[in-house]
């Protein structure tokens, strides 16, 4: 992730994450990773799935799904996001 900022007009506290997708481009998803700082998510390599349609939260458009699993003992829908174990080329295909 390349940038991570609080997203004030979603319904339920998120993030505003620009995602470097290699040549897929940047883009823009709004996640509820707010379990972690920004500082501690900016620079992770995360997976995520370009082919969906984008979806409207709130006032802002997400382009993009982060995977992600719940964090523990958190309400529903706060995640912690999937990372490879491995250094992994930017934009390479999840399978």
């Amino acid at each position: 992730m390349i940038g991570v900022e609080e997203e004030t007009a979603s319904p339920k506290k998120s993030y505003r994450l620009k995602v470097d997708f290699g040549k897929f481009g940047i883009k823009t998803s709004i996640g509820r990773f707010t379990q972690h700082s920004p500082e501690e998510i900016k620079d992770k390599l995360v997976l995520g799935i370009l082919n969906f349609a984008p979806r409207q939260i709130g006032d802002s458009i997400s382009e993009v799904l982060i995977l992600g699993v719940q964090y523990p003992k958190a309400e529903s829908g706060e995640a912690t996001f999937i990372t490879p174990f491995a250094e992994a080329k930017i934009g390479g295909k999840l399978f």
